[in-house]
């Protein structure tokens, strides 16, 4: 017999994946065909930061590592933007017993055109780069959309 397994923390990142033309990556969930998001995760334990989650999920849910040439780390921008939103009750089982609010904290991470994506079969069943308005168009999460909405703006403001 196996341990139970842990329960999620109410805690987790969004991270929109980007090119410099501002074309979004989107990745369909394995489990529930239609539903395309950026790359979301909780994180591990209490004191994980959350740069590392959003690292440690990039790479786990893509297979882009962050801290490679191609992708510095200064490649991922804390967005400093956190979304209370009630946790889906497609997936409340995960979380102790009366949690049902999760805190969702915003980064982007800006890739060349043309990196290459290797999804988690268990997690994802497909992937596609889409510019920033149809990507924010096709998310089933509104904070994901409005993430991918803000976009523009955001790159902005770090390339003065």
């Amino acid at each position: 017999m196996s341990a139970p397994r842990p329960y999620k923390l109410p805690v987790s990142v969004l991270v929109v994946i980007h090119t410099p033309a501002l074309d979004v990556l989107l990745i369909e969930r394995a489990r529930q065909p239609g539903f395309w998001q950026s790359v979301t995760g909780s994180i591990d334990a209490p004191d994980e930061p959350l740069a590392a989650t959003a690292m440690r999920e990039v790479e786990e849910e893509t297979g882009i590592r962050v801290g490679t040439p191609d992708v510095p780390r200064a490649a991922l921008r804390d967005w400093h933007l956190a979304n209370v939103y009630e946790i889906y009750p497609l997936w409340r089982e995960r979380y102790a017993p009366g949690e049902w609010k999760n805190t969702e904290h915003v980064f982007s991470l800006e890739v060349p055109a043309g990196t290459l994506v290797r999804l988690a079969p268990r997690e994802h069943r497909a992937q596609t780069w889409l510019p920033w308005a149809q990507a924010a168009g096709r998310c089933f999460s509104a904070s994901n959309a409005a993430a991918i909405e803000q976009l523009p703006r955001r790159t902005a403001r770090w390339c003065r």
